[in-house]
């Protein structure tokens, strides 16, 4: 069997998908990780048959949603949630981020799963907002986090990015939010790349004072920082970040290109893992941690490494977009029945981008049921106008 693929020039490609007798499988219920701490930003299921409009309220398959935290939960993974892989602040609103993390926490207590859950200030949904407000906006959501039982994640906040002044004002709210925190939690330094917002975030367009201004935030509440995670897509700088953290203090890589290398570490250090990437490379990432776990550095890099040209292509720029291919992924590896994602992000990359994360992930052995996949992808190529 053959399909025909759309490429960048506007032609067709003939393309051979994989048999279903080369496809990996990897098995759940295996021994926990142990070398590392590996977080999935997981995507969220829309309901393909809700009437709504892009820009209402974000309507959520929750059985899907949750039977895909299951998979990964299976796999040994903990579940970063209500996260940018989710949608928020592009399709998932805070009325509906706070329902997915008491039902994500709800569902991982019954099963036994990890969970940490983003905090932010999306619910001020209007310019303007002055600190205090932002400061209340946070307070609000680590509440609710706190009170489902889930770990927080202070996730980076547009509307403090407008309101502040300079670092003072980052360092001010930050240590105030951190001191009344019941338990550590992990901060979460978004670059602008994954959000245009963010640009200047800790008070600095400079990256290297915006890192002195990270770092003291943490230097100031060691005690209170379990980890940070850090998407700027520059391994460099991660790893100089990192050997500068307070004993105690992990680094969890955000940087979807360079993960393979950054987790497995140095004779310096290493960086656990919470990554949007995760969420279609859960079962061979968990194998590869496994595999680290032995003490077989290069057995993992030969499992990972293969994965970074996907990864990478997902998240091209721009890269805020990169959930439209996990989803993609997600529909056709049989996770859901549908290619549908709330507020009508599904059409936000191209149907080139679409059909080589396809032959990507397909040439990697990504998907349970190839033949499966092959059947979906030529549905949408249909729908494109592609004829086979």
């Amino acid at each position: 069997m053959t399909i025909r693929l759309p490429g960048d020039d506007g032609t067709l490609r003939t393309y051979e998908p994989r048999v279903a007798e080369r496809t990996t499988t990897y098995s759940v219920g295996s021994a926990p990780l142990v070398s590392r701490t590996v977080f999935s930003a997981a995507h969220v299921v829309a309901d393909p048959y809700a009437d709504t409009t892009p820009d209402g309220p974000a309507a959520v398959d929750w059985d899907a949603t949750l039977a895909f935290r299951r998979h990964l939960w299976a796999h040994g993974l903990g579940v970063a949630e209500a996260m940018d892989t989710a949608q928020r602040g592009m399709g998932l609103d805070w009325a509906g981020a706070a329902e997915l993390i008491r039902r994500s926490a709800a569902e991982a207590k019954a099963v036994g799963g990890r969970i940490a859950c983003g905090v932010g200030t999306d619910q001020l949904t209007h310019p303007g907002a002055d600190l205090a407000t932002v400061s209340a906006a946070y307070e609000e959501q680590l509440a609710l986090v706190e009170e489902s039982g889930a770990q927080a994640i202070l996730m980076a906040s547009r509307a403090l990015a407008a309101a502040a002044r300079g670092p003072e004002d980052y360092l001010t709210l930050y240590g105030h939010l951190l001191r009344q925190a019941s338990e550590p939690v992990i901060l979460h330094w978004l670059g602008p790349m994954f959000d245009p917002a963010l640009d200047g975030y800790w008070g600095s367009a400079d990256l290297d004072a915006a890192t002195e201004t990270f770092l003291q935030v943490i230097a100031e509440h060691p005690d209170r920082v379990d980890g940070v995670k850090i998407s700027l897509l520059d391994a460099e700088r991660e790893i100089d970040l990192r050997r500068r953290l307070p004993d105690g203090v992990r680094c969890y890589t955000g940087d979807d290109f360079h993960y393979p290398e950054l987790i497995a570490g140095d004779d310096q250090g290493f960086s656990h893992a919470l990554l949007g990437i995760l969420d279609p490379l859960g079962p061979v990432a968990a194998e590869a941690v496994r595999v680290l776990d032995t003490g077989d550095a290069k057995g993992f890099r030969e499992l990972l490494d293969p994965t970074v040209e996907l990864s990478r292509h997902l998240f091209e720029a721009p890269t805020r977009f990169y959930k439209t291919g996990v989803v993609l992924l997600a529909w056709l590896a049989g996770h859901q029945s549908h290619f549908t994602m709330v507020g009508g992000l599904q059409s936000a990359r191209s149907l080139p981008h679409l059909a080589r994360a396809y032959e990507l992930a397909d040439g990697l052995g990504l998907f349970p049921d190839p033949v499966l996949a092959e059947a979906r992808m030529k549905s949408l190529l249909t729908v494109y106008g592609v004829e086979q």
